[in-house]
């Protein structure tokens, strides 16, 4: 039995976005040879803006995707400025609106069996405004596996955590003492950082966005903890220094001063003045 997801099944913030939403149940159902298609991201959990994409798995029938053409299945959302695979494999649009789309086009057979794979992973609370289109049901079935909201396993997530934070850590403090500044800045921000933010996120019960930890951690987690992670990743207020040997030395941001801290700091101003021949040396 054909299904296709009722256009009010679900909104955003965006009206421009609903639209963007709307057209693929349209053309999705004039195109035979799709057995479903399933929306994931930021819209289907009641998280889309002006500034989301559109993502979406596109089923194709098993012995009809050789011959799929997936951009121009896209096309017909809106003119594209910009469409490719992308290193992931995935199909990436950008509209002449400049919304972003990221589309894989799979076999449904093998497609729709995969879901059951992401429990724990993905969360689709509202699955039937994920599914714009499902000709035999099977995938509403599948993503209504998805729709309760698993956590991850606190114990061994956290060993985990902690054994992956130790190790590139300690590689980050070697290429660093290298000199290898970028390549110490590209590997904090790629690699370290997530992990820190799930780790930070895990005894805070604050996991609903476990894969992508830097969403929405501003409004996710308390002001202490933002403290100290914005004091330890580069990207923010931290950089690399080199000294004459080429070594680097990671430069933290300053920290508010107290009055103590003032006069400290003017304490040591004036004995720096002084040792130049300042004021009082004449």
């Amino acid at each position: 039995m054909s299904h296709l997801s009722s256009s009010s099944s679900a909104s955003s913030a965006c009206p421009a976005l609903d639209r963007r939403i709307a057209r693929p149940r349209e053309l999705a159902a004039a195109e035979p040879r799709l057995t479903g298609v399933l929306l994931y991201g930021s819209w289907t959990v009641g998280e889309a803006d002006a500034h989301s994409d559109i993502e979406a798995y596109l089923y194709v029938e098993d012995d009809a995707l050789a011959d799929f053409d997936g951009r121009a299945s896209v096309e017909g959302l809106a003119p594209p400025r910009l469409a490719y695979t992308n290193l992931y494999g995935i199909l990436a649009v950008v509209f002449d609106d400049l919304t972003r789309g990221e589309f894989h086009v799979v076999a449904a057979g093998p497609g729709i069996a995969e879901i059951d794979s992401w429990r724990g992973a993905v969360h689709l609370p509202r699955p039937e405004a994920a599914v714009l289109l499902d000709r035999d049901s099977g995938l509403t079935e599948a993503a209504g596996g998805l729709a309760a909201f698993q956590p991850p396993e606190p114990v061994e997530t956290t060993r985990r955590l902690a054994n992956e934070l130790a190790n590139w850590t300690l590689m980050l403090a070697h290429v660093l003492a290298r000199g290898e500044t970028g390549r110490a800045h590209a590997l904090l921000h790629t690699v370290v950082a997530p992990f820190q933010l799930q780790l930070c996120r895990l005894p805070r019960d604050s996991t609903a966005h476990w894969l992508t930890p830097s969403r929405a951690m501003e409004a996710d987690l308390p002001a202490a903890d933002l403290a100290r992670y914005r004091a330890t990743t580069a990207g923010l207020a931290v950089v690399a220094r080199a000294d004459g040997r080429g070594r680097g030395a990671l430069v933290h941001p300053p920290r508010p001063r107290t009055a103590r801290g003032h006069r400290r700091v003017a304490r040591r101003r004036g004995a720096h003045r002084l040792g130049r021949g300042g004021p009082a040396g004449g």
